[in-house]
């Protein structure tokens, strides 16, 4: 046996505290251990957060995307074609297309009151305007609220005047026609109706062929053969079978110096941003394909 040193009890106290000392390493070590586990947490908060912000940069990039096109739709669009060199004439407030000789407008209740006095004047004005269509009936029961005044007063200020039917897809070809005869009377002097086909049909063959009992049915109650109003993307698109060339074509085609449109045509409206004396409402301006006698030849004869 080994004799035990001869220790003191003052150093045997002495060692005491280095027993006790061990015991903080323990609680550094759960402490890291506790640290270690929860170190996990931030990266899963990470990952969620990285994911977030990828969110928050798409959902950014998305609402400008939406803000650019939006401004340049509606506040750059319609005024660049100003911009542009004018290789016509300026006139009311956009430049004219080179060329034309006969000038007109189409208004309707988007137009509000129409001071048709103070629009008179533009009869005799450099670029004078000699015809306008003005908004009838929609549909099947919608008539404008601003016809039967705009009607009246524009054969009452001498413009060669003509009625328009803005045609409804989904409604009876026949109750919109027999709608618009209920509520205008022609007579000699005006230009024949006009069908305004603007929405995207959803069965092609059926519009085409309600277009037709429409056209028939105007026809055979006003003895004149009706316009066709429509774009030219719509018209290549939707309208190009040889019957629906036989009809008088108004074309829309905007912010261009000259028609693309390879067929015959006899209206064109190329501009939606006109200004007139007598209107506070921006207005369409059209150009008739011909000569003013060749105007007068279109309208309905006695």
């Amino acid at each position: 046996m080994t004799k035990e040193p001869n220790v003191s009890v003052e150093k045997k106290a002495a060692k005491k505290p280095a027993v006790r000392r061990r015991q903080p390493q323990t609680a550094k070590a759960g402490v890291r251990k506790q640290v270690r586990t929860k170190s996990s947490t931030p990266k899963k908060q990470t990952q969620s957060s990285k994911l977030s912000d990828t969110a928050h940069y798409v959902l950014m990039a998305v609402g400008a995307l939406i803000f650019v096109v939006g401004f340049y739709y509606f506040f750059i669009r319609p005024y660049s074609y100003r911009w542009k060199p004018c290789y016509g004439m300026k006139a009311y407030g956009v430049c004219l297309p080179y060329g034309y000789s006969v000038h007109g407008i189409d208004v309707s209740h988007h137009q509000d009151e129409i001071d048709w006095k103070a629009l008179k004047t533009v009869q005799y004005a450099q670029f004078p305007v000699r015809f306008v269509f003005i908004k009838a009936t929609e549909g099947g029961d919608f008539k404008d609220r601003a016809f039967d005044y705009n009607f009246a007063e524009a054969d009452s200020t001498h413009f060669i005047r003509g009625a328009y039917h803005f045609y409804n897809p989904n409604t009876d070809p026949v109750k919109q026609a027999n709608f618009f005869i209920d509520n205008v009377r022609l007579k000699a002097g005006d230009l024949p109706p006009v069908l305004d086909i603007e929405k995207k049909p959803k069965d092609v063959a059926k519009l085409k062929k309600d277009l037709l009992i429409w056209l028939n049915r105007i026809e055979k109650h006003y003895k004149v053969k009706p316009i066709l109003y429509t774009s030219y993307k719509f018209k290549n698109k939707y309208l190009s079978d040889s019957v629906f060339n036989t009809y008088p074509y108004w074309i829309a085609h905007y912010y261009v110096d000259s028609v693309r449109y390879e067929g015959e045509w006899k209206f064109w409206q190329h501009t939606d941003v006109g200004t007139m004396p007598g209107i506070n409402e921006q207005v369409d301006l059209n150009v008739f394909n011909g000569s003013m006698s060749e105007l007068l030849e279109m309208t309905i004869k006695d």
